[in-house]
């Protein structure tokens, strides 16, 4: 049975190349940040505020436009087959077609530009890294209160998808901007430095 397991592990370590274990460390890093929700009271309902869209930016931008949105797309893709892997451990169809339906789009439109701006160059600068990732949060929020708004209209999507939102984005903003600046650029994928 040893042998097995050794041969086996060989096996994977041959076959299992760089990039690919980088998107599937993307895919674990994005899941674990959508574990991390702090519920907070707004209006008679609950509002989590998650390290989901955080990891998605760092994701994107650390493993580049290309990596980066072939990881948040198969997060996407596990999420939708039923894996709880979503805020609060939701999953499924009624995710993409509820309230947090938009957020989830923009992700993957969040991801592509976090990661583009990386390729351009925006990881040497702790301004440039803010400012990657505050336009990565502006589009989620675009996405998310488009979404809302189609569903409930423009008052009420301001009411549950922006301001209870947006202290929490900017810490969220700053959190990934220390983040990526301190992580080694020589380990960013998608650069072209």
């Amino acid at each position: 049975m040893a042998l097995v397991l050794v041969l086996i592990t060989q096996n994977l370590e041959m076959n299992i190349d760089r990039n690919t274990l980088m998107i599937g460390l993307g895919v674990l890093v994005i899941s674990f940040g959508a574990m991390v929700a702090i519920n907070f009271q707004w209006n008679e309902s609950e509002i989590p505020i998650t390290g989901q869209s955080l990891a998605v930016l760092v994701v994107g931008f650390v493993l580049g436009r290309k990596r980066g949105v072939l990881a948040i797309s198969i997060y996407l893709i596990l999420g939708l087959v039923g894996l709880p892997i979503f805020a609060n451990g939701a999953s499924g169809v009624e995710s993409f077609t509820g309230g947090s339906g938009g957020f989830l789009y923009g992700f993957i439109l969040g991801g592509y530009v976090s990661g583009v701006l990386q390729e351009e160059g925006y990881g040497r600068r702790f301004l440039h890294c803010l400012v990657a990732m505050t336009i990565g949060t502006v589009i989620i929020l675009v996405f998310g209160i488009a979404h809302l708004t189609y569903l409930y209209g423009f008052e009420k999507a301001l009411q549950y998808g922006f301001f209870p939102f947006w202290p929490g984005a900017i810490v969220k903003i700053i959190l990934g901007a220390v983040i990526i600046y301190f992580i080694p650029k020589e380990k960013y994928l998608g650069r072209r430095l």
